[in-house]
C-alpha cells in the first residue's frame, strides 16, 4: 500500500467521529493515534527485553534508562506491559490504560503527545463512547517499519496534515513542503561536497528553523545515508506549530536523532540555539505573513546587538517576514575559517525586487551580495506548492564558495521543467521529474551559461527540447516548424544588481522666470532646488554617474544637477527581465488575413439565420 492509499485508509476514522466531533476537529484525534501506534510499532520487537531490563535494574536500585535506551535499540522505551492491541483487553478501563501506557513513554515521547494535547482528546472520546472504538481501528492499522519505512511514514503524516488543513481551511503549505523540491534543494546543497561527504566517518549538521514535519531533515538525511551509509548528519530543527513540531520530534525520534536539538517555539523571536552554527541550513519559512506579533522582539535584538546580532543589515517590510528568515540563517553559518556553511532558503517574487534604494529589502540584498554569499537562484514553476499558485525561488547561498563562482550569482530558469499532476492537490498542479531535478542539478554543478532549444511542429506544438551549453548545436527545425531558443541559465557579476539612485534638482525660478539664489547656509550665493521638479534616476553600479548624467539628464535638462548627499546605493535581482525574449508580433498581413476568415464565417452565420 503506497503512502497516499494508507493515508486515506488511517483518515477513514472519520466516519467514527462524524456527528461527535467537527470536521475541523478531525486531525486532533488522527494525527496523534497515529504517532502513537507508529511508536507502539517501533517498539514492539524490543517490548519484553526493556520490561526485563527495567524490573532487574529497579531492583538493583539503578536508574534504568540509559540500560533502557540501549536494550529498546531507540531513542526512547515504554515501560508499561501493555501495548494498543493489549488494551482491547480491557473495554470497561481503556481510558485510565491508555493514559497509564502513555506516561510509561520515555520523557521526550511523552512530551509529543503533551504537544497534540492528547489527554483532552483521549477524555473527550471517552465521554463520547468512542474510545474504544477509535484505539481499536488504529491497533489494527500495520505500521511497522518493515512494512512502511521512516520515509513512507513521513509522507504518510504529512498527506494527514493536507488533509486537516483541507478540511479546517488552513494553509497546508506552512507545515510542509512538495518533497520533490526538497530533493531539489539538497541536491543542490550538496553537490559541490560530494567528496567530503563521501569520506567514511563524516559527521555534518544541518539545521531548519522553521521545520515543520521535518521533511527537509529528513531527505537530507536519506541523501546522505544513500551517499554515504558511514556518514552521520546531526539533525537540528525549531518550529512554531505544536502538531508539526510533535510529529518531527517522533520522526527525529525513530530515526535515533537527539530530540533535544529540536526546539518548539518562534525562530524568529526566540532562537532556540542561540549560539550554534550548522554546516548545512534547509528552510521554506512561510511568505507573505506579517511579523507583527514579534515586531518588538525583532526592533529590540537589532537596536542593541546590531551586526552582531541576527538583524543588524535591515528588516523587511511588516507585511513579509521570510526575509528575516533568510538573515537567521546566515547568522548560523559557521566561518569560512572554521569550514563554512551553505544554505538553500525557498522564497516568493517579493525578496528580489521589493524596495527601492535604502529599503530594508534592498539593504538586505545589499548585504548578501557585498560579502559574497549568494551562489546562485532557481525560478521554480507555477503551481508547485499546495498553498499557493505563485512564482517561488530557491536561494542558494554560502560563505564558502568555489574559487570559479567568486564574486559571481547563476540565475537558473527552471518554470519550464515541470510535468503535470495525476490528480490536483489543491494548488499544486504541477510536479518536478527525477529528470527534472537531475537537469537543474547539473546545471547548477556546470556553473555555465545555457540555452533551451525547443523544437516546435508547424502548429506550435512541442515535439522535443533540448538543453544547449556550448557544446552543444542548434538542433534542426522540423518542416513548417520553428526552434525557439530561450536562456535558461545565466551568470553574472554581485555588483550586476547594483545600482546608485540619484537625485536630480532643477533651479527654482521666480514669476520673472529668474533662477533664485539661496541666501544663508550652503545654498548662499547658489540655486535653489525647486521641489516640484525633484526626479531620481538610477544608475548602474557598473557605470560612472556622471558619464551617465550628461548622457540621459543634461539633453533633457540643461539647468540640471545632481545632490549627491542624497545619493543612495541600492540593490535588487530582476530575475525574469534576464530571461525575457521578445518575440515580434506576426505580420499584419497575416493577422487580417486571419480576421477576414473570422468575419467571412460570423457572416455566414449570420445569412444563414436570416434565410
Amino acid at each position: 500500500m503506497n503512502q497516499q492509499a494508507l493515508s486515506s485508509f488511517i483518515w477513514s476514522v472519520a466516519d467514527l467521529l462524524r456527528g461527535d466531533y467537527k470536521q475541523s476537529d478531525y486531525g486532533k484525534v488522527i494525527l496523534p493515534f497515529t504517532v502513537l501506534r507508529r511508536l507502539d510499532c517501533v517498539l514492539e520487537a524490543t517490548k519484553a527485553a526493556v520490561l526485563a531490563e527495567c524490573a532487574e535494574k529497579e531492583k538493583m536500585g539503578l536508574n534504568p534508562e540509559p540500560f533502557l535506551l540501549r536494550k529498546a535499540g531507540q531513542s526512547f522505551y515504554n515501560t508499561s506491559p501493555m501495548d494498543m492491541r493489549k488494551l482491547m483487553g480491557d473495554q470497561d478501563h481503556i481510558r485510565e490504560n491508555l493514559f497509564a501506557y502513555i506516561q510509561a513513554f520515555s520523557p521526550s515521547a511523552r512530551d509529543i503527545f503533551e504537544r497534540f494535547d492528547f489527554y483532552s482528546q483521549i477524555d473527550r472520546l471517552a465521554k463520547s463512547g468512542l474510545l474504544y472504538q477509535v484505539t481499536e481501528r488504529f491497533a489494527n492499522f500495520e505500521l511497522h517499519p518493515e512494512s512502511v519505512s521512516n520515509a513512507q511514514m513521513g509522507l504518510v503524516f504529512e498527506e494527514l496534515i493536507r488533509k486537516f488543513a483541507e478540511i479546517s481551511n488552513e494553509t497546508a503549505g506552512e507545515h510542509f513542503t512538495p518533497r520533490e523540491v526538497i530533493r531539489l534543494m539538497v541536491n543542490l546543497l550538496f553537490i559541490e561536497d560530494d567528496d567530503i561527504l563521501a569520506k567514511p566517518g563524516v559527521v555534518r549538521t544541518i539545521y531548519d528553523p522553521a521545520a515543520g514535519t521535518g521533511g527537509m531533515l529528513s531527505i537530507a538525511g536519506e541523501y546522505l545515508e544513500e551517499h554515504n551509509p558511514k556518514a552521520r548528519l546531526t539533525m537540528f530543527g525549531q518550529e512554531l506549530n505544536d502538531e508539526s513540531y510533535a510529529i518531527c520530534k517522533a520522526d527525529m525520534l525513530i530515526k535515533g536523532q537527539d530530540v533535544a536539538n529540536i526546539i518548539a517555539g518562534n525562530t524568529l523571536s526566540d532562537d532556540g540555539h542561540p549560539h550554534k552554527k550548522f554546516d548545512y541550513m534547509l528552510s521554506n519559512p512561510p511568505f507573505g505573513v506579517e511579523w507583527k506579533k514579534v515586531e518588538k522582539e525583532v526592533q529590540k535584538e537589532r537596536e542593541q546587538k546590531g551586526f552582531n546580532g541576527r538583524f543588524g543589515p535591515g528588516l523587511p517590510r511588516i507585511s513579509d517576514g521570510s526575509l528575516l528568515f533568510l538573515l537567521h540563517l546566515i547568522s548560523k553559518m559557521r566561518l569560512s575559517a572554521e569550514g563554512g556553511s551553505r544554505f538553500g532558503i525557498v522564497l516568493n517574487g517579493s525578496p528580489l525586487f521589493t524596495g527601492g534604494a535604502g529599503s530594508g529589502e534592498s539593504e538586505i540584498r545589499r548585504y548578501v551580495l557585498e560579502n559574497d554569499l549568494l551562489e546562485a537562484i532557481i525560478g521554480l514553476p507555477t503551481d508547485m506548492f499546495y498553498n499557493t499558485g505563485i512564482s517561488t525561488y530557491i536561494w542558494i547561498l554560502t560563505n564558502r564558495k568555489p574559487e570559479h563562482r567568486k564574486g559571481l550569482v547563476q540565475l537558473i530558469d527552471a518554470s519550464s521543467f515541470w510535468q503535470k499532476m495525476r490528480k490536483s492537490l489543491r494548488s499544486k498542479r504541477k510536479e518536478l521529474s527525477e529528470e527534472h531535478i537531475a537537469e537543474i542539478t547539473r546545471l547548477f554543478g556546470q556553473f555555465t551559461e545555457a540555452q533551451l532549444a525547443l523544437v516546435l511542429d508547424a502548429e506550435g506544438k512541442e515535439l522535443v527540447r533540448h538543453v544547449m551549453t556550448s557544446s552543444y548545436t542548434k538542433p534542426a527545425a522540423p518542416a513548417g516548424g520553428k526552434v525557439k531558443i530561450v536562456p535558461i541559465s545565466r551568470i553574472f557579476k554581485n555588483d550586476d544588481f547594483g545600482y546608485r539612485t540619484i537625485t536630480v534638482e532643477r533651479p527654482l525660478r521666480d514669476e520673472a522666470g529668474k533662477i533664485a539664489l539661496g541666501s544663508k547656509g550652503k545654498l548662499k550665493g547658489k540655486p535653489q532646488p525647486d521641489s516640484s521638479l525633484r526626479d531620481t534616476e538610477n544608475v548602474p553600479l557598473s557605470e560612472d554617474v556622471e558619464t551617465y548624467f550628461k548622457r540621459e539628464v543634461l539633453p533633457h535638462a540643461p539647468d540640471a544637477w545632481i545632490d549627491h548627499e542624497k545619493t543612495k546605493v541600492g540593490y535588487e535581482i530582476p530575475f525574469n527581465r534576464h530571461f525575457y525574449v521578445f518575440e515580434p508580433p506576426r505580420p499584419l498581413e497575416e493577422i487580417d488575413a486571419d480576421l477576414k476568415v473570422v468575419t467571412d464565417r460570423i457572416l455566414a452565420m449570420i445569412g444563414g439565420l436570416s434565410a
